[in-house]
């Protein structure tokens, strides 16, 4: 039997949402292969180096970003042949669920970096469209059993503020107080502060955090 030699990469798709769209961080390419094409940050794994490690160093070398700041998980593993000219490489694509950040800084191997709108980013490099894809897919379901949603805001929110989130993952219209009694009777989906806001002359609204569940009961299902 003849063993072939692999590589091994990392790349992320890291969302967030600003101006009330979902937004995806991509980096223009500085070297070939891709010379200047729109792909997601990420790049090899050193030989003494865990996968998580090198997902978080690619995303600090290349954007700046501190993966740290919400929340990181593994998303699938792409091993199509032919998806890298420059061998047979294979991938662990990343997802990063984050509250809105500062613009990022282009570095490494990266000629630029900035926030997109999911719907315009396409033609990426490689075959980044599909790994993108996958990572929408997944933040949409997660919103529904889980209390990832709240990776998108501040520690300290609103029920509108939530519902906004959900409004802009899902891409659909929800009802309001359908809304309000779903996320307060889910148990420990979000906990009062104690404190309120009042925004645009409105009446005060109640602030919530995060509770401790990790699964949602009920689950808040999409329309």
């Amino acid at each position: 039997m003849t063993l072939y030699m692999a590589a091994v990469t990392v790349d992320l798709v890291l969302l967030t949402i600003r101006q009330s769209a979902l937004q995806v961080l991509l980096i223009r390419r500085g070297i070939e292969p891709f010379l200047g094409q729109w792909a997601l940050p990420g790049g090899f794994v050193h030989d003494d180096e865990d996968l998580d490690a090198a997902a978080a160093r690619e995303l600090r070398e290349e954007t700046g970003v501190d993966p740290s700041t919400g929340h990181f998980e593994q998303l699938s593993t792409y091993g199509t042949p032919g998806r890298d000219p420059r061998g047979r490489v294979v991938t662990v694509a990343y997802l990063a669920l984050v509250p809105d950040l500062p613009a990022p800084t282009a570095g490494s191997d990266a000629a630029g970096a900035e926030w997109r709108p999911f719907d315009d980013a396409t033609g990426l490099a490689f075959d980044h469209d599909r790994i993108l894809a996958d990572g929408i897919e997944r933040a949409r379901a997660k919103l529904e059993y889980t209390p990832l949603a709240t990776a998108f805001c501040p520690p300290e929110f609103t029920v509108a503020d939530l519902r906004d989130v959900y409004e802009t993952v899902w891409r659909t219209r929800l009802d309001p107080r359908n809304f309000h009694r779903k996320v307060t009777g889910a148990e420990g989906f979000v906990e009062p502060t104690g404190h309120s806001v009042t925004r645009d002359r409105g009446r005060p609204a109640q602030l919530y955090r995060r509770g401790p569940a990790t699964l949602l009961h009920p689950p808040l299902l999409r329309p």
